[in-house]
């Protein structure tokens, strides 16, 4: 005859972690947060430095940028992209159409009527022409503000 098997008996079940490890992976993600936030503070640039004598690219331009305010290239890089996809929701179609850098530069979208077809002289001959007719457009404009003059004069 054929025995029974006995029931399997119920395995124990699995203790938690002690709370010290818990508590020193808390510890560990504030310090990692605390460390981010030394990362992300930004020297005021120094006025005293050397003028540049030669134009510099958009590489040279992310160099010296990482270098003054003490961030990575690739941050750099991410803040420039970043503006620029704030000035574009600034002056595109349905935004406000004005974008202020404060201090230094204004940027606008400015709409331009259309024109007619309407006669004109050249100035060169005197002889009279057709001007032709142009469609309205959206045009950028960027005005200086005051401290960008300041560092010009």
């Amino acid at each position: 005859m054929a025995r029974k098997k006995a029931p399997a008996k119920k395995s124990a079940k699995k203790k938690k972690a002690p709370a010290r490890k818990k508590k020193a992976r808390a510890k560990r993600k504030a310090a990692t947060r605390r460390a981010a936030a030394k990362r992300v503070k930004v020297k005021k640039a120094k006025a005293s430095k050397a003028p540049i004598t030669k134009k510099l690219t958009k590489s040279g331009i992310l160099n010296e940028l990482s270098m003054g305010a003490e961030l990575t290239r690739k941050q750099v890089a991410g803040l420039i992209d970043e503006l620029e996809a704030l000035i574009s929701r600034h002056i595109r179609k349905g935004g406000v159409g004005e974008f202020t850098l404060p201090g230094l530069l204004k940027v606008r979208a400015v709409k331009r009527p259309a024109t007619k077809k309407r006669p004109g002289r050249n100035p060169a001959t005197g002889e009279e022409i057709m001007i032709p007719a142009k469609p309205a457009s959206i045009r950028v404009r960027v005005t200086a503000l005051k401290r960008l003059k300041g560092m010009v004069g």
